[in-house]
């Protein structure tokens, strides 16, 4: 049997985005600019919203010993869980600038994906996910859909 996994998104524009969606963009783009990536050039910004109404902002932190480095997404998520341990995650903004310029939407890599699910398992609740970029965001509603088949407690529980 066949089964299809479909993701839905929503693309916007600046004037479509929520009060609360370009905070987030312009948070995240606040501390992408001083991201430390001297290696790629490659710099990101993410903006956690937290239940309690607490923006945690992260940017990526590069390594001469690039597996040494972090992402913006564990940046701010990490520090989050750290200082508010008991808070869900309400939604995450990322976005990057490279050259001077915001990139076009970028999207989590695959540790990062993970740590994100972790998240909601953490809390039992998804998030939404908002990837800034250039002249379009894209929103996702459920961060769990960025990583479909997830590996999670369940499969731990299941020996």
């Amino acid at each position: 049997m066949d089964k299809d996994i479909i993701i839905p998104i929503t693309v916007k524009t600046d004037q479509e985005l929520t009060s609360q969606e370009k905070l987030l963009i312009d948070k995240a783009l606040e501390i992408a600019k001083g991201a430390y990536a001297p290696y790629s050039n490659f710099s990101v910004g993410a903006a956690v919203l937290l239940d309690n109404g607490e923006i945690i902002t992260g940017s990526n932190q590069e390594n001469a010993a690039y597996p040494s480095g972090t992402c913006a997404e564990r940046t701010a998520i990490f520090y989050a869980n750290a200082q508010y341990p008991n808070v869900p995650v309400v939604a995450i903004a990322i976005i990057a600038v490279t050259g001077g310029k915001v990139v076009e939407s970028i999207s989590p890599c695959g540790s990062c994906r993970q740590v994100l699910a972790e998240v909601s398992t953490r809390y039992r609740r998804p998030y939404t996910v908002i990837m800034g970029g250039r002249e379009k965001h894209i929103i996702m509603k459920d961060n769990r859909l960025l990583l479909p088949l997830t590996f999670d407690a369940d499969v731990l529980n299941d020996r």
